[in-house]
């Protein structure tokens, strides 16, 4: 016999525990908005601008790698904000850390809008850029597992992996805005773009973190870490406690994490350079629209598979979105290079970026918020998604650059990376234990 569905009464305490979570998980998803758009401009103008205006002495392949190896550093900085940030959000709290890394990731981001050229001070640019992008890595390392565990740590258990892909929103809402700004610029004069032009997007930041930290200042503690609090069980040292409890869970929740941080980057940053590269000789605008597009849709797919994860349970989801985004790599880049019809390069995009990818993305919140317990899961689902996302993410655009390099143009080599490791990242989901519908770990 069926349960009838449970009726929400308005002024009753379920429509108050509703409303609240509802609450936070919008305003984490708009907290992540602002820092994903102050971590994914960088990638989108690196190609474009950094390439040129900080390493303009060198071959301009050699200038591009340059370019994504700043890039990089940021996701190499990730884990290092992971394991201080996490350390603090087990100990003190979720809110407050939330606060800090927005103001980090605000004053960092503002500052690249302000770094003089090569041409200007030489080779002080690129390592005052470097610098900053540090801070940038750092801010964002602990900002991804406050956010989601805001919104996880306040759901219903049924309603997991709905409320929190909600935060998850703010990966490609974040991209859009980034990529759909530069475009905005990009309609500029070249000298005047390469100028100035591009600066205005990094010193937009100042504003948004304001409304991010009114935002978030308004939120309260999740209950989850509440109890902690109450009941002084706080991990003394979470970073060591991780490791000693949960050393397996890491290692599933890294491996999973492979193939999200890989389709991510190959499609939101090194397409947009392979796009208005020789081979392809898409106008940079255009390139940066269908990304952009893409974005748009992706934002309103990871609520659908958060919910679908819910229901029919999240390694399902994400196995199955897993190891479709391995197989659609191959079909969508033989799209670009056979074509180079803009029309069939932007269903190439849209595809396995705005439909398929989000099936990966959108139960992941939730899928590694269930591996640990209340008193290690801050720096562990921070740990897990920062610390591979230096192999997963940072690096992918110079391992899909120097692929490319080597098979003289053609971007098979890459889409078997992209096929292999869409195959670790099931296996290691595989070996994870469902637990969408089930009390989270205390």
């Amino acid at each position: 016999m069926s349960t009838p569905p449970q009726v929400v009464i308005p002024g009753t305490v379920a429509d108050e525990q509703t409303s609240s979570i509802q609450r936070v998980a919008l305003a984490s998803a708009i907290g992540c908005i602002i820092e994903w758009y102050d971590f994914f401009l960088y990638g989108v103008v690196a190609g474009l601008v950094f390439n040129k205006l900080f390493f303009p002495n060198v071959d301009p392949f050699v200038g591009t790698l340059l370019a994504y190896a700043t890039f990089a550093v940021g996701f190499v900085a990730r884990p290092l904000g992971g394991i201080i940030f996490g350390h603090f959000g087990d100990r003190l709290g979720r809110k407050r850390i939330l606060v800090l890394t927005l103001v980090i990731m605000g004053v960092a981001t503002f500052a690249i809008g302000l770094v003089p050229t090569y041409a200007s001070i030489g080779i002080a640019a690129p390592i005052i850029l470097v610098i900053l992008r540090i801070f940038q890595g750092i801010g964002i390392g602990g900002e991804w597992g406050g956010a989601v565990l805001m919104a996880v740590e306040y759901a219903p258990d049924k309603k997991r992996g709905f409320y929190g892909s909600w935060p998850q929103v703010g990966v490609p809402a974040g991209l859009a805005l980034s990529t759909g700004v530069v475009a905005l610029l990009s309609r500029l004069p070249e000298d005047q773009f390469l100028r100035w032009g591009w600066r205005v997007a990094f010193l937009l930041s100042a504003l948004l973190v304001l409304v991010g930290i009114y935002i978030r200042s308004r939120l309260y503690e999740t209950p989850a870490f509440r109890k902690v609090q109450e009941s002084r069980t706080h991990a003394a040292v979470p970073f060591v406690e991780l490791f000693r409890s949960s050393t397996k869970e890491v290692f599933q929740g890294m491996g999973a994490r492979y193939i999200e941080g890989v389709g991510f980057n190959l499609y939101g940053v090194f397409l947009i350079s392979f796009l208005t590269s020789a081979a392809i000789k898409l106008p940079r605008t255009q390139a940066l629209l269908m990304v952009t597009a893409a974005a748009f849709v992706m934002i309103f797919m990871i609520p659908f598979f958060g919910r679908l994860s819910d229901r029919i349970g999240r390694r399902k989801v994400f196995m199955w979105g897993a190891i479709a985004s391995g197989v659609l790599c191959f079909p969508a880049f033989w799209l670009i290079t056979a074509t180079r019809d803009p029309l069939w390069i932007f269903v190439a995009i849209l595809i396995p970026f705005g439909f398929v990818y989000p099936a990966v993305y959108g139960p992941e919140a939730a899928l590694f918020s269930e591996l640990f317990t209340t008193r290690v899961r801050y720096t562990g689902v921070s740990f897990v998604y920062q610390f591979s996302g230096i192999f997963a993410s940072g690096l992918t655009p110079l391992i899909a650059t120097s692929l490319l390099q080597k098979a003289d143009g053609k971007p098979w080599l890459v889409c078997g990376y992209v096929f292999l490791v869409s195959l670790i990242s099931v296996f290691a989901a595989f070996t994870m234990t469902e637990r969408s519908g089930k009390p989270m770990l205390e």
